[in-house]
């Protein structure tokens, strides 16, 4: 394998539609409110995706050099593991995307808030600052936060409240009454994504020293929290769009938790976790399809 097909490996392009679910989310919302501006969405998409490139270099370099990641593990070989990757090339990589991104980030800063917020400049520059720490420390270092049953967690304030709340802030300098309900939503469901890759490798974390909150609650009660993560995602978002958004055909947009609560049945009839590889995607692009169709709304 050619080291360009190495990087995109890395990269996980997989994950890249669930990491800008929240931009989208956040920018429908701002568009309901006439405040989109396309200039700032761009720059919001780029930034995102840069932070989540990073996250994934950083849990292939962790995993691997902390040997989470071996041939016991259920899902794709990544980079370090397969030999693809040199540590330090990982490294590397991550320091050249980290310094991407933070650039992207004041660019996108600075389309926002111009010259004249310093504060709101200052406080969102350290958001971005934080975001880098997350997305490192998530396996890397000996107190990774993933490591620690706290991933869930992480997921759920950056790719929920930071990220669609942020993102509203990013246009309209407030935060609307409502629009904490959207940001559950993302929250619970990016979580929901990684708690469907932490139960399938549930077992082999466990070997390795790995606690996630799966290894924690174990087997059947894992399962409930699934469940909770997915039902209380779809009453936060229809609540939000009866109350926010008036209605109407916004609901289109709760379309995309049909295959949602398919992957509910689908998780409590599997007794062989390794084997809900398959349902990572299908969560992902369910969480995508939902921010989607929320903002393809505000055009009918």
């Amino acid at each position: 394998m050619s080291k360009v097909k190495a990087w995109v490996s890395a990269a996980r392009l997989r994950t890249l539609p669930l990491s800008v679910s929240g931009i989208i989310t956040g920018s429908a919302v701002a568009y309901a409110a006439d405040s989109f501006r396309l200039i700032v969405f761009l720059f919001a998409i780029a930034t995102t995706l840069g932070f989540q490139i990073l996250s994934n270099f950083a849990n292939d370099y962790g995993d691997g050099v902390k040997g989470t990641d071996n041939k016991g593990r259920v899902g794709p070989a990544r980079a370090l593991q397969s030999g693809k990757l040199k540590a330090k090339e990982l490294k590397r990589g991550m320091i050249i995307t980290a310094a991407i991104t933070l650039l992207l980030a004041s660019m996108l800063i600075f389309v926002s808030f111009g010259n004249d917020n310093f504060l709101l400049s200052f406080i969102f520059f350290n958001l971005g600052i934080a975001a880098v720490i997350a997305a490192v420390t998530y396996t890397v270092g000996k107190r990774a936060y993933g490591y620690r049953a706290l991933g869930d967690l992480f997921v759920f304030i950056f790719f929920g409240i930071v990220g669609v709340m942020g993102c509203f802030f990013l246009y309209t300098q407030n935060l609307g009454s409502y629009v904490v309900l959207p940001a559950v939503s993302i929250g619970l469901l990016s979580t929901a994504v990684l708690n469907l890759n932490n139960m399938r490798d549930r077992i082999s974390d466990a070997k390795s020293g790995k606690n996630t909150l799966a290894v924690v609650l174990g087997p059947n009660k894992v399962k409930i929290y699934h469940a909770a993560l997915i039902i209380i995602a779809f009453l936060a978002a229809a609540l939000f769009i009866w109350m926010g958004l008036g209605g109407g055909i916004y609901f289109v947009a709760l379309i995309a938790f049909i295959p949602l609560f398919l992957n509910l049945v689908k998780v409590f009839k599997t007794a062989d976790a390794t084997t809900l590889d398959p349902e990572l995607k299908k969560v992902a692009l369910s969480t995508f399809l939902f921010a989607l169709l929320l903002f393809a709304s505000n055009f009918f």
